[in-house]
Parts: C-alpha cells; structure tokens; sequence
C-alpha cells in the first residue's frame, strides 16, 4: 500500500492541526495504521495505532488525551488529529500501515511495511 501524508505546519503552542495520511494501491481496511513521529537526532517514536476496523485505538502516553487517531474506509484514509500541541510535539510524523493481523506490538516500527513520507510538523513556544 502507498501511503502520502499530509497536514503539517508550523504552529504555536496550544494549537491545533490535523494530519492526513491517504493510502492507495491496496484494501485500505486490511490494514492496521500506525502515526510515528521523529524530532531530529532521536529515534522514530510510536504516537498512536488504529485497527484496521477503527475498533480500537491506543496512544503513547506523551500524546493521550491531546491527540485522536481516527480512519474512513471509505475515503482510504488515517487522521491524527492534534490538540494542545506542544514544542515537545516538534517532529516530522510518519504514517505507516500493518497488516491487519500481523503478529506483534503496534509499538514495534517492523511490524509496518510501508511508511509515508512524512510531514515536518514544528511547535514553536
């Protein structure tokens, strides 16, 4: 599945955005989706998974109750929706998508097979 992310920007702290990771070449409902997120010189983090029915969402502690997860199946795409952003938000973010039924943690950035390209997301303070 290709996946093209989008939504991105430069905004203050405690603003909002939404992200948009639109998918194509497969059964978009196959698929588990994953946001990851990498801020320079640091490791590609885990932010949040959805299941491929969008029954079930789970979240890095840093980003509960900021941020929510959400797909259509129709429209073949993922949302992250950002709230309360902070500097410490300050990444480029990654979509990523999973099998449905792969075996492992959402957590783990091999279980993905195919990622976006990412969206430079920046929070200034």
């Amino acid at each position: 599945v290709q996946l093209q992310a989008s939504g991105g920007g430069l905004v203050q702290a405690g603003d909002s955005l939404r992200l948009s990771c639109a998918a194509s070449g497969r059964t978009f409902s196959d698929y588990t989706m994953g946001w990851f997120r990498q801020a320079p010189g640091k490791q590609r983090d885990f932010v949040a998974v959805i299941r491929w029915d969008g029954d079930g969402t789970y979240y890095a502690d840093s980003v509960e109750g900021r941020f929510t997860i959400s797909r259509d199946n129709v429209k073949n795409t993922v949302y992250l929706q950002m709230n309360s952003l902070k500097p410490e938000d300050t990444a480029v973010y990654y979509c990523a998508a999973a099998p449905a039924h792969s075996l492992g943690s959402f957590y783990d950035l091999t279980l993905y097979d195919s990622w976006g390209q990412g969206t430079q997301v920046t929070v200034s303070s």
